[in-house]
């Protein structure tokens, strides 16, 4: 990793929608926001020194643990925990994360441990285009846990949580009424081939995951952003204007 690429960890929740495609748990980030301000995402952030401390010297474990107190920090749905929380636990969670609670010390006291198993890694991704910031992220999936979760966003960091399906995402971005990073909207492309979580897991594990740094490449006189095309992405060459504008 290079010295500048902040660790960071996402969480793409996915809801499985009897008859229909499955839902994802979907952030609208505030516009305020210094990195993807008003973008659409997945739940994520940083790995901070005490993801890494309880992840025992992995790099994987702390940036799954990441990537669950985010999830919850940031939309009050729990994942990767056991037992699973009610939805009223997991508000007063979210709430004492907010307040600045250290996370390991408000899952023991209620008796909850880490399930990392429940996340699988699906993707990770390090751009390097010219923003002030530049991240190295994990993407992880998880299956949503069952029962009703109405996502509550976090004041200040999020204008919206809801499920969407990627296909729904999609389509709000290309008519322009919504704008997702390169990384999102990849990933999204990818996430809407598939009907259900499991093909969704089996998609992750059916390809290799390579640490992905998009490049810039010049096709037919025309500018292209460019991925490696033997990651399990169906799009992986896109004209630079038009990437950049979504």
């Amino acid at each position: 990793m290079d010295d500048d690429a902040i660790p960071a960890a996402t969480l793409v929740v996915v809801r499985d929608i009897a008859d229909a495609a499955p839902e994802l748990l979907i952030v609208e980030r505030t516009a305020a926001m210094a990195f993807a301000g008003g973008a659409l995402v997945f739940p994520g952030g940083r790995i901070d020194d005490i993801d890494a401390a309880l992840g025992a010297g992995s790099s994987e474990a702390a940036a799954k643990i990441a990537a669950i107190r985010e999830t919850l920090e940031e939309t009050g749905v729990a994942v990767g925990l056991a037992p699973v929380p009610t939805p009223a636990l997991a508000a007063d969670l979210q709430a004492a994360l907010i307040a600045g609670k250290p996370f390991a010390g408000l899952i023991a006291a209620h008796g909850i441990a880490l399930d990392l198993e429940a996340l699988t890694l699906f993707a990770r991704w390090k751009p390097a285009f010219h923003h002030a910031r530049r991240f190295d992220t994990r993407f992880f999936i998880a299956r949503a846990p069952s029962g009703e979760w109405l996502p509550r966003p976090q004041a200040g960091e999020c204008e919206d949580a809801q499920w969407l399906s990627a296909a729904e995402v999609l389509d709000r971005i290309s008519r322009g009424e919504a704008s997702a990073i390169f990384p999102t909207l990849r990933n999204l492309e990818r996430l809407a081939a598939h009907r259900d979580f499991a093909a969704i897991h089996a998609d992750a594990h059916a390809h290799p995951v390579e640490t992905i740094t998009p490049w810039i490449e010049e096709r037919d006189g025309v500018a292209h952003i460019i991925i490696p095309d033997h990651l399990g992405y169906p799009v992986t060459s896109e004209p630079l204007a038009s990437a950049t504008r979504a």
